[in-house]
């Protein structure tokens, strides 16, 4: 049989072959599109709302009336207790009330919180009650001779393991509980917003604090628009036009403008917030477990086993979800795994390289689920700006301005905490480098370092996370 003159007619041979390669082609289009639509995940089910990110859209509602005991506590804690190493007249006159309030929450019986645990609103309420709790028990106790460890009294510990093993994180006061969870709005006819939001519990009952708050929580709610950008780029099915690579460009020049914003934002706490009062009168009351070095007292979690394996550091800045995303989606290399220039210093090399990591066992597990999926997102805006030089600036640019907040955020550290840990007399301007040197140095003698609230080495820590920004520029 002759094969050739079975084969169709050579127009209609063509015909068929573009057929078939056309839709070839179309399939593999779809499969890809098909491929990058199943690895997207809305910010919804991390709970990340549209409008405000990493804040509940709603204030969190009041505990049922099962659990008055807990919320009438926090009530009158608030601007009633003092803290305990605190000697004045007025502290002095407070601690009275501060054993009794103290007592009776020894008295306590252990709530059970199975009730809550059908409504994630409820537990993130439970949960920042009962880390305020916490927080006010621990700080109230005037010092203990001998340094022994402190014992929170299981009508507390129980119930916030219990709440944070629900909500997947550490139980003790976090970043949430002071700034994301702990707000409501002025005006309620209003959405919450930059200019709409006031806060609920305080330690101090100072304006100082309440301003503090209020930065922090501008600055997160500015990067509500950087999760938006974030979201965009990971639903992009292809980077292989001309109208996809001119929205990444724009896209990163509006991040580092937004980054920018934020670095303000921290800026503007400084009239608002004198740096004595919240050295002395705020901070000492956001220290966790062991906060001020090795040798300092632990807490231990009556009727929790092997409690000292809790993650019990307190709240810090570095707990800021937001903050971690933008380092994830620049891909900004703490852990120093990859090699990088400039190479990293003795003092980087020093510093806690797991600190951010370990600083995500302190937020909301859903929120942190969002952390781990960016990280495993197929599409890295660094490489592509590695291999299309048109995105090499607007990259370049994104960095150094998170570079430049850093450097913000050092002198802010080194005006509140710094030069108030190393005078109670100390005024004015802080050379940060000097200052940060003169720290180094410090350690090195031997002498105690300064320390953030959740005990780390402020200066090489703070060091180190400018310094692995700077090392993401691709143009150095």
């Amino acid at each position: 049989m002759d094969v050739i003159n079975l084969l169709p007619s050579p127009p209609h041979f063509f015909k068929l072959f573009f057929r078939v390669a056309l839709s070839l082609f179309n399939s593999t289009l779809n499969a890809n599109y098909r491929r990058a639509l199943s690895q997207h995940r809305s910010q919804f089910e991390f709970d990340i709302d549209a409008e405000t990110g990493f804040f509940p859209q709603q204030q969190l509602p009041r505990l049922p009336a099962a659990f008055d005991i807990w919320e009438h506590a926090l009530a009158g804690a608030n601007d009633h207790l003092s803290l305990g190493e605190d000697t004045g007249e007025e502290a002095l006159d407070k601690r009275l009330v501060g054993e009794a309030w103290r007592s009776n929450i020894r008295a306590w019986p252990v709530l059970d919180t199975e009730y809550l645990h059908h409504d994630v609103r409820l537990l993130q309420r439970a949960h920042l009650v009962l880390a305020w709790l916490v927080q006010f028990y621990v700080h109230s106790l005037p010092p203990i001779d001998g340094g022994a460890d402190i014992i929170v009294p299981k009508s507390l510990a129980i119930p916030l393991v219990a709440v944070s093993q629900r909500l997947g994180m550490a139980p003790v006061l976090t970043f949430a509980d002071t700034v994301l969870w702990n707000c409501v709005v002025m005006d309620p006819s209003q959405p919450l917003s930059m200019h709409n939001i006031q806060f609920e519990n305080l330690f101090s009952g100072t304006d100082d604090e309440r301003n503090f708050y209020i930065a922090s929580a501008r600055a997160e709610l500015r990067g509500v628009e950087m999760l938006r950008i974030i979201d965009d780029f990971n639903n992009l099915p292809s980077f292989s036009d001309l109208t996809t690579i001119s929205k990444v460009s724009r896209d990163l020049n509006r991040l580092a403008a937004i980054i920018g914003d934020i670095s303000e934002v921290i800026q503007s706490v400084r009239p608002a917030c004198d740096p004595h009062v919240f050295y002395f009168d705020v901070r000492p009351w956001f220290e966790g477990s062991g906060a001020r070095g090795p040798s300092a007292p632990k807490w231990v979690y009556e009727g929790i086993e092997d409690s000292s394996s809790l993650d019990l550091s307190g709240p810090s800045a570095g707990q800021s979800s937001v903050i971690h995303a933008i380092d994830l989606f620049l891909d900004i290399d703490h852990a120093l795994r990859e090699k990088r220039v400039p190479a990293p210093s003795e003092g980087n090399k020093r510093a806690d390289q797991g600190f951010m990591e370990r600083m995500r066992r302190y937020m909301p597990g859903r929120h942190r689920e969002y952390l781990n999926f960016l990280a495993t997102t197929p599409n890295s805006v660094r490489r592509l700006a590695q291999k299309i030089p048109t995105l090499r600036e607007p990259y370049d640019n994104a960095v150094l301005a998170l570079k430049r907040l850093r450097d913000e955020h050092m002198k802010v550290a080194c005006l509140y905490v710094v030069t108030m840990s190393r005078s109670a007399a100390a005024r004015g301007a802080c050379p940060v480098s000097a200052m940060m040197d003169k720290l180094e140095a410090s350690r090195a003698s031997g002498s105690e370092p300064a320390r953030g609230t959740g005990g780390n080495e402020l200066s090489v820590l703070l060091k180190a996370g400018r310094d692995a920004t700077r090392r993401a520029v691709l143009k150095n």
